[in-house]
């Protein structure tokens, strides 16, 4: 994958508070900043913790509210993604190791338009299972944006920071996912940079 930088740095979310000034620009094909530790062995991780995913609106965004089933479903289909990119590269773990790496990760720059009040959506009883109500949540997004991601790498024993990386959409990205019905493809998107990056780090 190419990365593009945009011609503007986007704006920071707070996800990676303490780190920003640390981060430097990174390689061809990589993050476009990122910190790494000094001294730390990046290939001895082969195993992976992941958090769920946060989700930043940007400043201009028309609304900032969103449905919790939405979200429940946004989230589970990103980490999904996720695994899939790893599939069969490195296994994902639910404890602690010494080879074992936390990623926490946030999508910023999310726009949304504002909901048309005398319109009604899908509307599910209070009582149905989430599980009945993830297919189609997607479909409720109505903006845009999804357009930085942001990364903290973390050591699962001694819980410290090894690594933080941000990282910009390629150019035609805001084009190309203009409505969350595209959340596959974004998410998809942003899985496949995370892979390179931590495959990257691997050979610092």
């Amino acid at each position: 994958m190419t990365l593009i930088s945009c011609a503007s740095a986007p704006k920071q979310s707070g996800f990676l508070h303490g780190y920003y000034d640390k981060m430097e620009p990174g390689p061809k094909d990589g993050a476009r900043m990122r910190w790494h530790k000094p001294g730390v062995d990046f290939g001895k991780y082969n195993k992976i913790m992941l958090d769920h995913v946060v989700y930043f609106f940007a400043e201009d965004s028309e609304y900032k509210g969103i449905d919790p089933e939405v979200l429940t479903g946004l989230t589970a289909e990103f980490e999904k993604e996720i695994m899939d990119a790893y599939k069969d590269r490195i296994p994902f773990v639910a404890e602690p190791g010494p080879d074992v790496v936390v990623l926490k990760i946030a999508l910023t720059g999310l726009k949304q338009s504002s909901p048309v009040i005398s319109g009604i959506t899908t509307v599910v009883p209070i009582g149905l299972g989430v599980s009945a109500i993830r297919k189609g949540t997607t479909g409720s997004w109505t903006g845009s944006g999804a357009t930085s991601a942001e990364l903290i790498a973390i050591d699962s024993v001694s819980n410290e920071v090894i690594a933080v990386a941000e990282d910009t959409q390629t150019a035609g990205f805001t084009e190309r996912f203009t409505k969350y019905g595209s959340a596959g493809e974004a998410f998809k998107y942003w899985a496949g940079r995370l892979r390179a990056f931590t495959e990257s780090m691997k050979q610092q």
